[in-house]
């Protein structure tokens, strides 16, 4: 079955995405962390389809061709907000998936709805994160405001970013980007995202923990060996509050290790889906 582009209401606002499979199945959703798009999770989502299930990967607010927030509202419970809405639009129980930012929604939105997820997966994410460590994200954001002259300088800016090599080509970052009216290149987010206020407030530590304790589903983190952001004593907290939480391992990467790592995310999601009812309790 071809992908479908689809679009759905959230808090007030659309949210595009990107499906595979058939409707009927099982839905699993896919958000992506700040300042990436759907195209992070599409790997996965289409491996899931072929298994049987609904898989769509959205774009978050403000985020590709999702509608930018009129209230200028990115705090993380807004895209909270946004998940539970979307949770809303299906018959039978949610999986959610999410990494960064996305893994953040997944959980505090996902965590007001037991009776309606089956599985929650986290992609290195868990509360009392490192605030030094958001530092980096934060001059992501700070450079894509200010735009790029060349597709190459946005090549070498990820690259950096994400510590890993250069991409070859860096005319395939041309979907992922826009032109202003001087022709400089922008990432395909609202500028407004990234404004320190939204990037680790004392509020985002809060709500991540409130969701740990109340969250009731089954819920596996899947934790980067090398990740700038997750603290051990962030994780034992999560593990206290949240007693059914699974942690899993990922050798040898950092924290935006998913988009490079689809199909081994998508195998292990499977084998979690295999052990986890697809009914949750009334």
């Amino acid at each position: 079955m071809s992908p479908e582009s689809i679009r759905l209401t959230g808090d007030g606002l659309e949210l595009a995405g990107t499906a595979y499979g058939d409707p009927a199945g099982p839905p699993v959703l896919f958000f992506h962390g700040g300042g990436q798009s759907r195209n992070a999770w599409l790997g996965s989502a289409k491996r899931v389809s072929e298994r049987g299930y609904y898989g769509i990967s959205f774009d978050l607010r403000g985020h590709g061709d999702s509608d930018w927030a009129k209230d200028g509202d990115y705090l993380l419970d807004a895209f909270g907000r946004d998940v539970e809405q979307l949770i809303s639009h299906f018959h039978q129980p949610v999986t959610l998936v999410g990494a960064s930012r996305g893994g953040q929604a997944a959980l505090v939105g996902g965590s007001r709805h037991p009776d309606r997820v089956r599985l929650i997966m986290l992609a290195d994410v868990a509360p009392m994160m490192r605030d030094d460590g958001v530092d980096g994200i934060r001059e992501f954001f700070a450079e894509g405001e200010a735009g790029f002259s060349t597709l190459d300088e946005a090549a070498e800016s990820l690259a950096h970013h994400l510590n890993q090599p250069r991409m070859d080509d860096s005319s395939r970052l041309a979907r992922a980007m826009r032109q202003d009216d001087t022709g400089r290149w922008h990432w395909r987010w609202d500028p407004a995202t990234g404004k320190r206020e939204f990037l680790h407030p004392p509020s985002e530590d809060q709500a991540l923990l409130a969701a740990a304790t109340r969250v009731k589903s089954p819920i596996v983190l899947v934790r980067a060996e090398l990740s700038h952001l997750l603290t051990d004593e962030g994780v034992a907290r999560f593990q206290q509050l949240a007693p059914q939480l699974e942690v899993i391992t990922a050798k040898g990467v950092g924290h935006m290790f998913t988009a490079d790592r689809n199909d081994a995310f998508a195998a292990q999601l499977l084998e979690c889906l295999k052990r986890t009812p697809a009914t949750v309790p009334a």
